[in-house]
């Protein structure tokens, strides 16, 4: 299965092949995760990711352990994007 792109941070390559948007929400489904991102135009979209690179995502946010990701900036790319 291909997987979406997402970071944490702003990636430090190929600028113009990444957007930015904001989480919405995170859940599982079928053993991956997915990230509903809200895009700068207003629309949201889901990103499908493993479990890991979501666990990695949300480590590199900084946030406080008891601090949602709703709300944090991330980049992405969708699959074939």
């Amino acid at each position: 299965m291909p997987h979406d792109r997402i970071h944490a941070r702003q990636p430090t390559h190929d600028l113009e092949r990444w957007s930015v948007g904001t989480i919405e929400a995170v859940d599982e489904r079928d053993s991956h995760c997915v990230f509903e991102v809200a895009t700068d135009e207003g629309d949201v979209i889901e990103l499908v990711v493993t479990v890991a690179i979501r666990d990695l995502v949300l480590r590199r946010l900084d946030l406080a352990a008891d601090e949602s990701p709703i709300g944090a900036r991330v980049w992405y790319r969708k699959r074939g994007g």
